[in-house]
């Protein structure tokens, strides 16, 4: 006998249930934990990340965005971070997210208690100088690899410094680069009618430290990392925050050096024609030129 259509059917849901609720009902739970995944890997990577910004880099309408970041912070996976722009001057500050501690130890460090019970014995039998020798050599193995890498990026500063981020990214440690001193693109020039110095830096974060834990309890780690950066780079780098130390990245200031910024220059059809310059006094070529003087503090 064959079957009516009706009998291969699902079991349906009752006519007086809304239809939010019905498509509750559908969603898998297993998919929705996948999306999550998803999301906190796009906080991992982008953070500190704004909503808005992460439906964008994943698709989600708002609302959806918004549930799932409730999910994961219900779950103290991530925590809101307050961010206030540098160029936006006083308001209220934006909402930004980032993973929480419970967040990162989730995205794999599982050794940790082990890890950390196996150096410990090891400095309680061969002294803290011991622990600081693993790190050492530990660190040693990374400023081999890096250094082919780093080199290949040429004797730009920070091109180096994204060669390096690069290679952190590879091993988990999510780094990524800004460049600080400069407006951004497409911003008002604000440039006084005189010529005036300007610091300019890089910023190497790192998203995540697949050794957070170990660098916690033995800050030797960190050390040891801050002084590879540094003899890749050339240049004496300054740790301004870690994960280890309760940061929501870990952060690397890496000195360019001083530049001159050029005056702002009137556009329009009563904008006076080019003035001649004094033989006496030296120009700037371009609108930011890097002086010969490089700074190893920032």
């Amino acid at each position: 006998m064959t079957a009516s259509p009706r009998a291969a059917v699902p079991a349906a849901v009752p006519p007086d249930v809304p239809t939010s609720a019905r498509t509750a009902q559908i969603v898998s739970p297993d998919t929705d934990e996948r999306t999550r995944d998803r999301v906190l890997s796009a906080v991992l990577e982008r953070g500190p990340v704004s909503a808005a910004e992460l439906g964008d880099r994943l698709g989600f309408t708002p609302a959806a965005m918004r549930r799932h970041l409730d999910a994961l912070s219900s779950d103290g996976l991530i925590e809101v971070k307050r961010v206030r722009g540098s160029t936006t001057g006083a308001g209220r500050p934006a909402r930004r997210y980032v993973l929480s501690r419970r967040g990162q130890a989730k995205m794999g460090n599982d050794y940790l208690d082990i890890a950390v019970a196996a150096l410990a014995q090891l400095g309680e039998a061969a002294g803290p100088e011991a622990i600081e020798e693993f790190a050492r050599t530990r660190f040693a193995g990374m400023e081999e690899r890096y250094r082919p890498i780093v080199e290949a990026a040429g004797p730009d500063l920070a091109a180096r410094a994204h060669a390096l981020a690069g290679a952190l990214t590879t091993d988990g440690f999510v780094g990524s680069t800004k460049t600080v001193g400069l407006p951004p693109a497409g911003a008002p020039r604000t440039v006084p009618a005189a010529t005036r110095p300007v610091m300019l830096s890089v910023q190497l974060c790192q998203g995540h430290c697949p050794i957070q834990g170990l660098a916690s309890a033995f800050p030797a780690f960190c050390d040891q990392e801050t002084g590879v950066f540094a003899r890749l780079l050339g240049v004496d780098v300054r740790r301004l925050s870690t994960l280890a130390g309760g940061g929501h990245v870990c952060t690397t200031h890496i000195p360019l050096g001083r530049t001159t910024a050029a005056p702002a220059v009137p556009v329009g059809p009563d904008a006076p024609g080019p003035a001649k310059a004094d033989p006496g006094t030296a120009q700037p070529s371009n609108p930011a030129t890097l002086s010969i003087h490089q700074q190893g503090r920032p």
